[in-house]
């Protein structure tokens, strides 16, 4: 049955004249060959069938957001929660695959929960070399009364070559709002103030408290049950990736690596099994040949949530 949505619900929907001419543009198993371009399109397949015609060595930056080891139906294609060993034995039919699509210099990204943290770990330490483990605040769902909230997830961050990889710690400042302004002879000490109001720019961590995921009144949301937000992404591509470089996504989903690239002028393909999932990707690839906003992201800076007020609102778009 049709959803019945508030009138200013902005999640992603597909009119009926759409479908076909955003169908036309995926790669398939069908139609796919040796010597397809796959620079800049979303692959609409099987990861292990797909993987075979993508070249080695064809990614600068790998982001990967896998099914955790949890039982979940992504649009009718269910996957269920199994033990480690079993997990383990998963990763291993496709991560050291997903790993020859690595350029040397290149940089990879997985995500991940606190179930499966440890398997990723595990599967990643016998292909790459481990730089760092990111946590970000996800901060959404009402919880279990059994248990404590899961309010945070894991991004393992992991190159080929620990002495020869690109990052861009400039890319990712953050601006943080100054609670208790410290002045020297009457002048702001590391912070500035303006109109807006007082903050100072930051170096990130690896602990991340500024993410928002998608909700009903942000254009990027889609009914994606494990979509990640555009500003988790847009951080990763911009430390990781020169612009121009080229941005992999095995588990595309609801295209967010993909969109995020674009609107970031890099390079992008993804693998994605379910073709609804591809078809919310490409609507979205188009809209941000007219809307290159990232929520959250700013005059080059990431804001702390609900600081951000002179951004620019993002038009809305027509579903």
């Amino acid at each position: 049955m049709k959803k019945e949505r508030a009138a200013n619900n902005r999640t992603l929907t597909l009119l009926q004249d759409e479908i076909e001419p955003l169908r036309a543009r995926l790669i398939t198993e069908q139609n796919i060959e040796k010597d397809t371009c796959l620079v800049n399109k979303t692959l609409n397949g099987d990861i292990l069938k797909m993987l075979e015609y993508v070249p080695d060595s064809f990614a600068d930056l790998i982001i990967i957001d896998p099914p955790y080891n949890l039982s979940k139906n992504f649009n009718g294609m269910k996957f269920s929660s199994r033990t480690d060993e079993n997990y383990d034995a998963y990763l291993e039919t496709w991560f050291p695959k997903v790993c020859k699509k690595l350029k040397p210099d290149g940089s990879l990204y997985m995500c991940g929960d606190w179930k499966c943290t440890s398997s990723l770990q595990r599967a990643i330490e016998k292909e790459l070399t481990v730089l760092n483990r990111i946590t970000w605040q996800r901060e959404k769902g009402r919880g279990a009364k059994s248990n404590w909230k899961n309010g945070m997830e894991d991004i393992w961050f992991a190159v080929k070559n620990p002495d020869d990889y690109y990052f861009n710690v400039e890319a990712v400042m953050q601006k943080r709002k100054v609670l208790a302004p410290y002045k020297v002879d009457g002048k702001p000490k590391d912070w500035n103030e303006g109109a807006d109001g007082n903050f100072r720019l930051t170096y990130p961590s690896n602990f991340w408290d500024d993410i928002s995921v998608p909700f009903w009144s942000m254009p990027e949301n889609t009914d994606h049950p494990t979509q990640k937000p555009e500003k988790l992404y847009a951080k990763l591509i911009l430390a990781s990736s020169k612009e121009g470089g080229m941005v992999f996504d095995p588990f595309l989903g609801s295209g967010t690596s993909s969109v995020v690239a674009k609107k970031l002028g890099r390079q992008y393909c993804g693998i994605e099994l379910n073709e609804e999932y591809c078809l919310w990707a490409e609507k979205r690839l188009q809209m941000a040949d007219t809307d290159k906003t990232i929520q959250g992201y700013a005059d080059g800076v990431f804001w702390e949530r609900n600081t951000m007020n002179a951004q620019p609102k993002a038009p809305k778009k027509p579903r």
